[in-house]
């Protein structure tokens, strides 16, 4: 039998004794199939063996030729913005809640991944942000977002007042709760709780989202994919941002936060069966005819 994957990355959520022993028995399966078998390092610190090569994500991503992440959507985004710029492909499979990106079941993981490893599976392409502070000319902080970047306000009660520009050009000043500015991945996540659209994952758009806006009228908005955007902070007692709700930094009147699209994307595998459409309905359970 013939696969078109010599070497496989195990990557797990952390301080999970439930993914441990899951970690353990794909390793098992896997290994009988003459696959080479690494596990990331902090995984492999949680697993009773260390039969099984352990790495770093540098070195998964120079050595693997896939990975597969088990956990839940958080665990995927940070290993998507980690992995991205070696271009491993990922496949996820889910142990926590919604699983937009971990869309394999736990259930069937030995069959469905058993049929992908043949070469029967779809690639999907999805972008990602990166997004920069500046403060007086001056870049004190960077961050990767697969799901989005978001300003918002941290302890105090008061809205943020703030401007934004797209390629240079003033488009709006908003008092709000913040603003969330989302990826087609994203858009499923805070920019939908908030009121933004749903952008299929094929599509290279970014949402521009306010959370809670002072002024109804202030609605989101959709923009290509090569735009950049600046968030221009006026006025704030508490303003931060984070990216993925994971880099966080505390900002100040006039800093400015500019997001770009990041050169590199994360590659996602799915069986042939996945539906994007089927999936939503099943996330975020939308009716069905009967």
């Amino acid at each position: 039998m013939s696969f078109p994957f010599k070497s496989i990355a195990l990557i797990g959520k952390h301080k999970n004794s439930e993914i441990a022993t899951s970690i353990l028995e794909l390793a098992e399966y896997l290994s009988k199939l003459h696959f080479e078998i690494f596990v990331d390092h902090l995984t492999a610190s949680y697993l009773p063996t260390d039969v099984y090569k352990a790495l770093t994500l540098e070195e998964i991503g120079r050595q693997a030729d896939l990975a597969v992440v088990m956990g839940g959507d958080g665990t995927m985004l940070n290993i998507a913005r980690m992995l991205a710029s070696y271009d491993v492909p990922l496949i996820g499979i889910n142990q926590g809640r919604l699983g937009f990106l971990t869309d394999l079941s736990t259930d069937t993981m030995f069959e469905t991944l058993n049929a992908m490893l043949q070469g029967q599976y779809t690639t999907e392409r999805r972008m990602l942000l990166y997004a920069e502070v500046v403060r007086n000319d001056n870049s004190l902080f960077s961050a990767l977002a697969f799901n989005d970047v978001v300003l918002y306000r941290g302890m105090s009660s008061g809205m943020i007042e703030f401007q934004i520009s797209i390629n240079n050009e003033y488009v709006a000043t908003l008092r709000s709760d913040g603003l969330v500015v989302a990826t087609p991945t994203g858009s499923t996540a805070y920019a939908l709780s908030s009121g933004g659209p749903i952008l299929h994952p094929s599509l290279d758009l970014i949402a521009l989202v306010p959370v809670c806006p002072h002024t109804l009228s202030n609605r989101p908005i959709v923009i290509g994919p090569d735009a950049s955007v600046e968030v221009h902070v006026l006025s704030s007692l508490d303003a931060r941002v984070h990216c993925d709700s994971h880099s966080n930094y505390d900002l100040e009147q006039s800093d400015r936060i500019i997001i770009r699209r990041f050169p590199k994307t994360v590659r996602l595998l799915h069986s042939v069966n996945h539906s994007y459409y089927r999936m939503l309905r099943e996330k975020l359970g939308w009716s069905e005819l009967h």
